[in-house]
């Protein structure tokens, strides 16, 4: 297999994300929450994947025709903020006008943090909270707490996309990358249980859900006041 084949091969594998979208918002549409969200985490594992494979076999260089970036960008608008966004309106959590302010912020926050050129830090880590949308709204499904403690997330997540704190990536932030890949996998997994199972109030997994996801929220900016030990 040649090094092109290799690398149009990755933008193909990312090309499925946008499958995996319309499989999700067909079954938002039907309010069929845990497919949506089952559909959500399968392009969410996705995205884990085809990064480190893009950087393996070189994609800009042998794939040139394809922007890989904006092909990740338009898919992750998706799956991390609009359909997430749409559960979040749809659903009861937040009923009457809070359901349109929510919306109305995120999409609308988002839509700007994407265009952010300066959104990665020089340890590829992310510039403010990245737009992870998708992984709040599922653990929202999974604890449903109080409508204005659903509110006060939106609003300070929706402030941190611009604010000087650091939020790790899983796979690409070098430092506590052999505790961070292995909770990103728990949170997958937990995620996908949660789905499985329909949020059933009893599962065992929505604790796992909350405290991979609070690992995830809160390991970057802990960097930030962590020194590096040399």
């Amino acid at each position: 297999m040649t090094n092109g084949i290799k690398a149009l091969s990755v933008h193909l594998l990312t090309a499925t994300g946008a499958v995996f979208a319309m499989l999700a918002m067909l079954e938002a549409t039907q309010a069929e929450w845990d497919m949506m969200f089952f559909w959500l985490v399968v392009a969410f594992a996705v995205d884990g994947v085809d990064g480190p494979l893009a950087r393996r076999y070189l994609v800009a260089a042998h794939a040139p025709r394809f922007d890989g970036v904006l092909l990740d960008l338009i898919i992750d608008y998706l799956t991390y903020v609009f359909i997430p966004a749409f559960a979040l309106f749809k659903s009861d959590l937040l009923p009457g006008w809070t359901g349109w302010a929510a919306i109305i912020i995120i999409t609308y926050a988002s839509a700007m943090y994407f265009a952010d050129t300066s959104m990665k830090t020089k340890d590829n880590s992310f510039a403010g909270f990245p737009g992870a949308w998708n992984m709040l709204v599922l653990v929202l499904f999974a604890v449903k707490p109080d409508i204005w403690l659903i509110l006060l997330l939106v609003t300070l997540l929706s402030v941190a996309m611009f604010l000087p704190l650091k939020f790790i990536h899983p796979v690409r932030t070098a430092r506590w990358r052999a505790l961070s890949l292995p909770v990103a996998f728990a949170w997958t997994f937990f995620a996908g249980w949660a789905a499985w199972v329909d949020f059933h109030p009893e599962s065992w997994a929505h604790w796992g859900l909350v405290v991979t996801s609070l690992y995830l929220l809160m390991a970057g900016m802990l960097q930030q006041v962590i020194p590096v030990r040399r």
